[in-house]
């Protein structure tokens, strides 16, 4: 029987991607910096703020650890006050959260997204929501993949037995998490990913729609 339910934040719970491209966009262009399309957008993202600088900058400048901690600051800057300009959460997700809330399954959210940022949109988008953790990228915390999120997030709720967790993601880094933390995996086909990721990175069960998780719930 499921107890907690982890999920990712962008791409799982939040279409992000817009403010996120446009952000980054917007500090690329100041800084005179070729931009990109959002497309490309789905692959910067997932694996913290530095990756994502790292994607975007110039090639010569990806290892530039000086350039790409300037050009961070400046994103997280602008960002953390234009994150909320076309972000949304995806159809029924809200839902679905209430629905899970309803049958005392405990939720939280781990993300690698700076703990601020991860913080703040879900204060905004799910106030609604019982949330019992809500934890994004620390300093001195290894990122997901590495299990330690997971680990935090059980620790803080006193969830010890893997086989009560449930962990849902949109990338291969999610699935990847889940299997490093010995929990089982849920990949989502409304984020930023494709089912041939999800699937290569472990997923061990598929949706396509919010409600799906419900009912998954139910039957495992």
């Amino acid at each position: 029987m499921i107890k907690l339910a982890i999920f990712d934040l962008d791409g799982t719970l939040l279409n992000t991607l817009n403010d996120l491209a446009d952000s980054c966009n917007y500090i690329l262009e100041k800084n005179h910096f070729p931009v990109h399309t959002l497309d490309s957008y789905k692959y910067f993202v997932g694996t913290g703020v530095t990756k994502l600088i790292e994607r975007a900058l110039p090639s010569e400048l990806k290892n530039n650890s000086g350039e790409v901690e300037r050009v961070k600051k400046e994103f997280i800057e602008y960002y953390s006050t234009h994150s909320a300009s076309k972000t949304a959460p995806y159809n029924g997700v809200i839902e679905m959260l209430k629905t899970l809330n309803s049958m005392n399954i405990k939720l939280a959210v781990a993300s690698n997204k700076f703990i601020e940022g991860t913080q703040s949109l879900v204060k905004k988008y799910f106030y609604e929501i019982n949330f019992s953790s809500v934890l994004g990228q620390r300093a001195h915390v290894p990122m997901k993949p590495n299990p330690q999120i997971v680990y935090d997030i059980m620790n803080e709720i006193g969830i010890n037995n893997k086989e009560e967790i449930l962990y849902i993601g949109d990338t291969g880094t999610d699935m990847q998490t889940a299997v490093n933390s010995g929990i089982k995996s849920v990949g989502v086909l409304w984020g930023f990913r494709s089912e041939e990721e999800l699937k290569e990175f472990g997923a061990e069960y598929i949706v396509s729609k919010p409600d799906e998780i419900i009912k998954l719930i139910k039957n495992i």
